[in-house]
């Protein structure tokens, strides 16, 4: 199982175990520790992962990190841990803070066993920043951090590399943040920017109260057309084939008529897929999970094929609902969720949609 899978798979367990876990021991026990593991590192061994260490910090005598991680004797990452329902943002990493002073360490981590934060000391040395450079979350398992997070694997681990990444990583991290920012709520600057560049008459406070709606609203079409040419370009290869498509659906029930042209997929539809396509990887190759969109639903497919449906989203009403098949291909159950996370909580469910093609080919269970 290589590391993608084993965060998959970790992450596959999570919905199951958050309800239950109501302390701090118990996060570190059921999320920490099997994060830490799936980095490659030990944690039964204390060579490689010592729990609670303790160090003078100051006026702080006897105080504990909850894991350093070691590498040939020497503390290369710290954790510091909070219970699984803390809110980070309202947390400060203290302890982080004080042992980036007294160890070797240049990583130090902040988790609630979901989320976790990673900090270095790129603005003063030994000092750790205030702001983290990366950040993972085990329940939106991002493409892009997976590889920066395993330059953090005991296998890959190459402190001087991670430092030079974690200065781009930071960067690239608060000028997503700052435009973010511009996007919802324009600064004077901003707006006086574009008014300089698009209109020649006297800028007022009038003017400027007139262009800011309207920097905003230009900016959310910009970003929403350049997603809707992603979109449009990761589904063209489905295209040719959603008349077929449609013709077929009408063994499997509720088709959607042909006529391709009225299908529009949303990002809410894509993110469900790209969801359900992380859960079921654990069990087959992700290329073997196709889309297929037409006008009542959102078909998730095995292998392409309109004869193996894995599962259907309905997002086009209030209620939403996650079409199942775990009762036989023929028959389909609709489940309603208020989230595309609670998709998460049908991981079995799916798995055992994908065992019932099994006696029609070789699935791995």
């Amino acid at each position: 199982m290589d590391f993608l899978d084993q965060l998959m798979a970790l992450a596959s367990r999570v919905s199951k175990q958050v309800d239950r876990l109501a302390t701090e021991e118990a996060t570190k026990n059921a999320l920490v520790m099997p994060f830490i593991n799936a980095l490659g590192y030990n944690v039964f061994d204390p060579t490689e992962v010592t729990p609670e260490l303790t160090a003078d910090v100051g006026v702080k005598k006897g105080e504990k990190v909850d894991y350093a991680i070691l590498k040939d004797g020497q503390v290369i990452m710290l954790f510091e841990c909070k219970a699984v329902n803390a809110n980070l943002d309202r947390i400060t990493p203290s302890q982080l803070y004080r042992y980036f002073s007294v160890t070797q360490a240049r990583i130090g981590v902040l988790t609630n066993g979901l989320i976790y934060r990673f900090f270095s000391d790129l603005d003063a040395p030994n000092k750790m920043d205030s702001r983290p450079f990366l950040e993972f979350n085990l329940l939106d398992i991002q493409d892009a951090v997976v590889p920066e997070l395993k330059k953090l694997t005991k296998s890959h681990f190459d402190q001087n590399a991670i430092i030079e990444a974690a200065s781009d990583l930071k960067y690239t991290r608060e000028i997503k943040r700052l435009l973010a920012e511009q996007l919802n709520d324009p600064s004077e600057e901003l707006v006086r920017l574009f008014i300089s560049a698009v209109y020649s008459g006297r800028v007022t406070q009038a003017v400027k109260d007139q262009f800011k709606p309207l920097v905003q609203k230009a900016f959310r079409l910009f970003v929403n057309e350049q997603i809707s040419d992603r979109l449009k370009s990761a589904l063209a290869s489905t295209e040719e084939s959603a008349e077929p498509m449609a013709r077929d659906a009408g063994t499997l029930g509720d088709a959607k008529s042909s006529g391709s042209s009225e299908v529009a997929t949303t990002d809410e539809e894509l993110e469900a897929f790209h969801t359900v396509k992380a859960i079921l990887r654990q069990r087959i190759s992700a290329d073997r999970i196709a889309p297929r969109d037409v006008k009542s639903y959102f078909g998730v497919l095995l292998d392409d094929n309109n004869r193996k449906p894995l599962c259907r989203f309905y997002f086009n009403t209030s209620q939403k609902y996650v079409g199942l098949f775990d009762r036989g291909k023929a028959q389909e159950a609709r489940v309603p969720i208020d989230s595309i996370d609670d998709i998460y909580s049908l991981a079995d469910r799916l798995v055992g949609t994908l065992a019932l093609y099994a006696d029609e080919e070789e699935v791995t269970s």
